[in-house]
């Protein structure tokens, strides 16, 4: 692509800014004073105005004329590796039997004054930061991993870099209290170096095992990351990571969403990919509520405590992951949520290093997916066993849903792959079937990135975006539960359930 000016670049900058941040904030304000998550409302803004904007000319497919959009809905990596080391952290905590130090409880109290219907000036604050973070952190990575010649925005990188990196450090909310500012500070400036190291070193391992096994760059992101919070448990977040773990996946699936809704009318006649998204709606159906149904029915662990982290564990469920982590769900599923997240990551040691060396030799490798899916459904098993004789206690819920997490995640995914092959569907559109229907960040950066070819990298943002379309239903059941006390419909979750396994069923024979 040619290369933009300065001020060109600013000016989609300070368009990006205002774009996306105002969907999050509006999002906030619709859904103030229910239990609903603002992320519902993202969900179908960003795919209107996407389609909108093609439809009206303002835009092609792709929204190429709107870069810095196109640049925070790739910063995928950049939003996980915050939930990744909190992962770590509380796995460590809960490795060792630690509990997190309360001593110093007063080191950052949020403010609780309420500058919009639904935010506070601290969710604002970490708002607006988290897009500066997200830009900053990008173009640092591209600089410094010697890209910027071929990115999007060219030289303008570098003056990128520097404004965002240094808002991000200096903008913190006046209202919020610390027992310490300065060192709070210091500690944004640490986590924001700390987050482009694990960027880098990443990469360059990604690129080192290439010629022999194409691993995507997030799972070495993820290693790094969550090593790092098992080595530091007691390090208390600055504003990098807060700003992060609140509004960083918000701020990436709405850019992801913007991008993903102009393609929407193009993407339609493309031979094959209708059926990519019948899989991708009835997928997601079937994947969360019969994920649902097992640990209601068959765990008796019908509570949102439960059943919000244990499903964006067990699918590494983006949508999930961001109501979690922004406590959409309550204290208790944001505190395991990161635990759910990190702890099937692990299995995908299994899953990446089998689908890239399926991508290699370009059909799924069955002969290994079959005996995972059978260790997954071992694992689902010891977990429903788990949970049921859990009572309440804390220590035994958790154990369960990280068996959970595990094992379901291990059944959907390699289950999608397994189906759809073995129906007749090409891997490159297996992929962006199995990533939309399960809503899962891992594999849909792992397409994005290139791991299943470019056609898959440049429609994935579409078909992930369209079966979010699934997502209101999906938080409403949710939101419904948190005003029942947390408990979810029973008979609702069945019927789901249910349907999406006929559309699953459906969804074989249209390919």
């Amino acid at each position: 692509m040619e290369q933009v000016s300065h001020l060109f670049a600013f000016n989609h900058f300070v368009i990006a800014l205002v774009a996306l941040t105002l969907m999050v904030l509006l999002a906030r304000v619709i859904v103030a004073g229910t239990k609903y998550s603002s992320l519902l409302v993202i969900v179908v803004a960003g795919l209107g105005l996407g389609a909108l904007l093609v439809q009206t000319g303002m835009a092609q497919p792709g929204l190429g004329e709107f870069p810095v959009i196109v640049i925070v809905g790739q910063t995928t990596v950049i939003a996980l590796i915050a939930s990744f080391f909190v992962g770590g952290q509380e796995i460590k905590r809960l490795l060792s039997k630690q509990s997190p130090d309360g001593a110093d409880a007063d080191y950052f109290v949020p403010s609780t004054k309420e500058v919009l219907m639904g935010t506070t000036s601290t969710q604002m604050t970490y708002i607006i930061r988290g897009f500066f973070l997200l830009v900053g952190i990008q173009a640092a990575d591209v600089l410094i991993s010697g890209r910027a010649d071929t990115a999007l925005l060219g030289e303008s990188y570098l003056l990128f870099a520097y404004v965002c990196l240094a808002i991000g450090f200096m903008f913190i909310d006046r209202r919020a209290k610390t027992s310490n500012k300065a060192q709070y500070i210091r500690k944004g400036v640490v986590e924001v170096l700390a987050i482009i190291v694990v960027l880098n070193l990443s990469l360059m391992i990604s690129k080192a095992i290439a010629p022999y096994i194409g691993l995507p760059q997030i799972f070495f992101a993820m290693i790094l990351s969550s090593g790092l919070g098992m080595l530091l448990p007691k390090w208390k977040l600055g504003p990098t990571m807060n700003a992060l773990l609140f509004a960083g996946i918000p701020l990436v699936l709405a850019g992801g969403f913007l991008v993903g809704g102009s393609h929407m009318i193009e993407a339609f006649g493309i031979p094959g990919l209708q059926s990519v998204i019948i899989y991708g709606f009835s997928g997601q159906i079937f994947w969360m509520f019969g994920g649902l149904a097992l640990l209601i029915f068959a765990g008796n662990a019908n509570h949102v405590r439960n059943l919000a982290p244990g499903l964006a564990g067990g699918l590494s469920h983006s949508g999930l992951t961001g109501a979690c982590t922004a406590g959409d769900f309550g204290p208790t599923a944001a505190s395991r949520a990161p635990i759910m997240i990190n702890v099937p990551f692990a299995g995908h040691i299994f899953v990446f290093t089998i689908l890239a060396a399926s991508a290699e030799a370009g059909y799924l490798m069955v002969q290994y997916t079959l005996p995972l899916i059978a260790a997954g459904a071992a694992c689902v098993y010891f977990s429903l066993k788990t949970l049921r004789n859990a009572n309440g206690c804390e220590a035994s819920e958790v154990k369960g849903l990280m068996q959970f997490s595990l094992g379901w995640q291990i059944m959907a995914v390699f289950g999608s792959f397994t189906m759809l092959s073995l129906a007749g569907m090409s891997l490159e559109h297996a992929s962006m079937s199995a990533s939309s229907g399960l809503s899962h960040f891992g594999l849909y950066a792992a397409v994005q990135e290139g791991m299943f070819g470019a056609t898959a990298a440049s429609l994935i943002t579409f078909t992930f975006a369209m079966t979010f379309l699934v997502h209101p239903l999906v938080f409403g059941m949710f939101g419904k539960a948190a005003e029942n006390g947390g408990v979810m419909a029973q008979k609702g979750v069945a019927i789901l359930a249910s349907l999406g396994a006929m559309g699953v069923l459906y969804s074989m024979f249209t390919i």
